[in-house]
């Protein structure tokens, strides 16, 4: 249990900032926002705890230290992956070429293909194979062992993966030459499938062992250096990292599963809106996540994070549980350029924290979203931000002045034209995830958060007509303070490809308490009490003869649960694809299983009230003010969002400031301040 003198640190390693915040069981709080460090994310660690230390956190009395980080995306996205070797079955080398047999475009004569994870020539064949049933069709020789281990190792690769046949039914071939690998190769990780993906289907099977392979040499020395620098500077406490699942895991295991940490900041958020929308009793969520190189969406729906069994990196499928979140390439360091035909393009491509916006006078020279709203005036010379850094409005004209000479236009019409297409980018990956699924997204509530997310919250809510939009207290640092509001979490799950039929019932029920009874052991051990621990039960279920599953919560792990699947699995059917059929057999493709693990956190403590209208110290200045829907500048009062007391009420043309974000509401709008210093907006008219 936390006493006042002890704290729970949080620090989230973005692409442009690193976030940080500290938590005191009597409600202080402490926060940290430093630019990141790309050439050694754990250096942007220790700068953030460095700043928390100076701004009195003690880290003595830190007692819990939670991460989410960029590592294991950067990882995939720049292909800096750990030279890792293959093993597959002989006759299954190539899997990873062939991929699904499927053309991702039908109508390209040279379709493009995705980087392997594991080259070629670092794939070998292994003389094995299990039947279907498990059966030992080619034993696997105490030969052929010594002949693949002496091979590795002259090799000598960083790391090595093992996907032999059939494995998930019986993993002892993998097993056995794993545990030879393992006494030779000791300082090099091995990954075994039956460990990381108990389910079909060869190539995303392959894939996802591929990829731990490669990530486990990146992640492990990445978790050693910023563990190591947590403890250099004090601070002896548990070290958790996020998971894309929304759950944390210890360091140790998020190395041993590091494929399941592509995710790991963006899910973060994800958390952190699930946890706001129970406080305020609200289930139906979309957040905006927009920071300075991506954005990122998702639809909550229930009080309960969305949550697939598969996810897609780098366009290879990966079997690990993932937030299902969408991700767009516009960031508030998103790129604006002029493509060969002469249109205005908007990224992917992102000035990051180094050197950044041409705003920030770090030597970048070419317009970015942020540039664009310094022409416009929503982002003025004194915005207060993170980093001591200070925004260079005539830079910014500048590269935005090349942009505009570049299309024979003038300042203010490239300015807006930049905005312009920012918003039918936010508003198109709104839709992505909400009317493109058959989902009003009228009756949600949106939670806009990220360094540039209030930034253009105001204008997603009058396009989209949303209910309200709310913009947490610190919504710059509101991915690390997700990570706050997180719990352990371990998945597990088992291909069977069973029908469900009531005489199959028993060896399902045996396999959910089997597992978890191990999860909660495993929980415990983590230093979670029983009593803080729950179960979540789910299971893949198709209609007999159908090639893709859909993925079914179980009421419970009983009999009476598994009955009702069938009904559950119509519903769902039906709400998907707009048809059920009650008379087919259905077929049960796979268990799942997840186990949660409670930790103690602090509640958010109340600010201060005052009345409707804002003090009059709060007002901090005024400017003009420039947006896309507006055909002319206007004049708006700028407010500091830590000087507004709970009641304030702010109508708008408005902009509010702090040191980690910006809002803009729009004229016609109206912003009140709650008891926990939380902002909604809303449209005034309604």
């Amino acid at each position: 249990m936390l006493d006042s003198g002890s704290w729970i640190v949080a620090v989230d390693v973005g692409g442009t900032f690193t976030d940080a915040v500290a938590l005191a069981r009597d409600g202080r709080l402490r926060v940290a926002k430093v630019p990141s460090t790309p050439d050694d994310a754990s250096r942007g660690l220790a700068d953030a705890i460095e700043e928390l230390s100076a701004a009195g956190v003690d880290p003595g009395g830190v007692t819990l230290l939670s991460h989410g980080t960029t590592v294991a995306t950067n990882a995939v996205l720049t292909g800096r992956l750990g030279r890792a070797i293959l093993l597959a079955t002989e006759g299954f080398r190539d899997v990873l070429g062939y991929r699904s047999g499927s053309r991702p475009d039908i109508y390209s004569l040279e379709p493009g293909r995705p980087s392997e994870f594991v080259r070629r020539r670092d794939r070998i064949e292994v003389r094995e194979r299990l039947s279907s049933r498990g059966e030992a069709v080619v034993p696997l020789s105490p030969q052929e062992i010594e002949r693949v281990v002496e091979e590795v190792r002259r090799l000598g690769p960083e790391a090595v993966a093992v996907s032999f046949l059939f494995s998930y039914v019986d993993d002892r071939h993998e097993r056995r030459l794993g545990d030879a690998l393992r006494r030779a190769l000791p300082g090099t990780p091995v990954t075994l499938s039956a460990e990381v993906a108990r389910e079909f289907r060869e190539y995303p099977r392959t894939a996802t062992v591929a990829l731990n392979a490669g990530l486990r040499p990146v992640v492990g020395r990445y978790v050693l250096e910023a563990r190591a620098r947590a403890e250099a500077m004090g601070i002896a406490a548990p070290f958790l990292v996020m998971q894309s699942n929304g759950g944390c895991v210890p360091a140790e295991r998020a190395e041993r599963d590091a494929h399941r940490l592509v995710l790991s900041g963006p899910a973060g958020g994800v958390t952190g809106v699930v946890a706001l929308g129970a406080r305020y009793g609200i289930e139906n969520l979309i957040s905006l996540d927009m920071g300075g190189t991506s954005l990122d969406v998702c639809l909550v729906q229930g009080g309960e994070p969305p949550v697939v069994p598969v996810q897609t990196v780098d366009a290879h499928p990966i079997l690990c549980p993932s937030v299902d979140i969408h991700t767009v390439g516009a960031g508030g360091g998103s790129i604006a350029h002029v493509d060969r035909a002469g249109r205005l393009r908007l990224g992917p491509e992102s000035a990051g924290a180094d050197p950044g916006p041409a705003a920030y006078g770090h030597g970048g020279k070419q317009a970015t979203v942020t540039d664009a709203h310094v022409a416009a005036g929503t982002l003025g010379r004194g915005t207060p931000l993170a980093g001591r850094l200070a925004l260079e409005e005539d830079a910014a004209r500048d590269a935005v002045g090349r942009v505009a000479d570049s299309l024979g236009l003038s300042l203010a019409e490239a300015t807006r034209g930049i905005l312009a297409i920012t918003m039918a980018q936010i508003t198109r990956a709104l839709r992505r995830v909400s009317v493109e699924r058959g989902i009003d997204p009228r009756s949600f509530t949106m939670v806009a958060f990220g360094g540039a997310g209030p930034l253009h919250a105001g204008m997603a809510l009058r396009e989209l007509g949303l209910g309200s939009v709310l913009v947490p207290l610190r919504p710059g640092l509101f991915s690390a303070e997700g990570l706050v509001a997180a719990d352990l979490r371990i998945d597990e799950s088992q291909t069977v490809l069973l029908p469900l039929e009531a005489s199959r019932f028993p060896e399902v029920l045996e396999w959910y308490r089997e597992t978890g009874r191990r999860l909660v052991t495993q929980l415990r051990e983590d230093g979670v009490p029983r009593s803080h621990t729950r179960l979540q039960a789910a299971a893949d279920c198709r209609y007999l003869g159908q090639g893709y599953e859909l993925n079914v919560l179980l009421r419970s792990t009983s009999a009476v649960g598994l009955r009702a699947l069938r009904d559950d699995f119509d519903e769902l059917h039906r709400s998907v694809y707009g048809h059920a059929s009650s008379e087919e057999p259905v077929e049960l493709v796979a268990v799942r299983l997840s186990a949660f693990g409670a930790l103690d956190r602090p509640e958010q403590p109340e600010i201060r009230r005052g009345g409707a209208r804002p003090p009059a110290e709060a007002k901090t200045g005024e400017r003009r003010v420039l947006v896309p829907s507006q055909s002319r500048a206007v004049r708006a009062p700028v407010y500091g969002r830590t000087l507004l007391k709970a009641g304030n009420r702010i109508g708008g043309p408005a902009v509010v400031e702090q040191m980690d974000s910006t809002t803009l509401i729009l004229e016609g709008q109206l912003a009140r301040v709650d008891a926990h210093g939380n902002m909604w907006v809303t449209e005034a008219r309604r």
